[in-house]
């Protein structure tokens, strides 16, 4: 593995678990047994590192949403497997690093916003437009309209303004909107579908 990615690894560890700005050059370097000299060889400054360790984070949820998308039985099989994909990530990243990122790191945040513009809503949208083929979805729905609506929403619940972290659990946040969301846009048949799912993961 080359040293860049290896500071990466070491970083996003660091970071999911104590949040971004709580972790110094220092922590990575004694994270990754390696001296500061050569931290700083390969990466001047702790910002290079977070907008390198958000872009690589981009790219494998964009390979990760194409996958499920490519996989999914129909619409709301692919918002229900994205729904437990969520919770996934979620539990594993400290919620302080979103907050972080927005306040001490804008530059890779405008790259998060940018995602969110040019991967995640055309994909919402194609999965809603799908969604009304399949009869899964109100037929009436504005597919431009409601895509920005989910987008919105995902920012909303990253915000602490919003949704202080000492009072909100930020999975639970992000889980309630988009359940929310797909109980506005689904058909009978839909909702049926989201049903027997809960009742699935109950289950196991």
């Amino acid at each position: 593995m080359k040293t860049k990615d290896r500071i990466i690894d070491a970083a996003q560890e660091l970071f999911f678990v104590q949040g971004i700005k709580r972790v110094t050059m220092d922590d990575i370097a004694k994270h990754l047994g390696m001296s500061k000299k050569t931290l700083y060889l390969h990466y001047k400054e702790k910002g290079l590192i977070v907008s390198q360790l958000m872009k690589r984070y981009l790219y494998e949820r964009e390979m990760i949403f194409n996958q499920i998308a490519d996989h999914s039985k129909n619409a709301v099989d692919e918002i229900l497997q994205m729904m437990d994909h969520v919770y996934v990530t979620f539990r594993s990243i400290n919620p302080q690093v979103f907050y972080d990122m927005q306040k001490y790191h804008p530059e890779s945040w405008i790259e998060f916003r940018k995602f969110k513009e040019h991967i995640v809503l055309p994909n919402v949208e194609r999965n809603i437009n799908r969604g009304k083929k399949e009869k899964l979805y109100r037929k009436e729905l504005n597919a431009k309209i409601l895509c920005r609506l989910r987008l919105e929403e995902v920012e909303m619940g990253m915000n602490p303004m919003q949704f202080p972290p000492a009072k909100f659990d930020i999975t639970e946040v992000q889980l309630t909107l988009l359940d929310h969301f797909l109980h506005g846009i689904c058909t009978m048949e839909g909702l049926t579908l989201i049903k027997d799912h809960k009742i699935n993961r109950q289950n196991q």
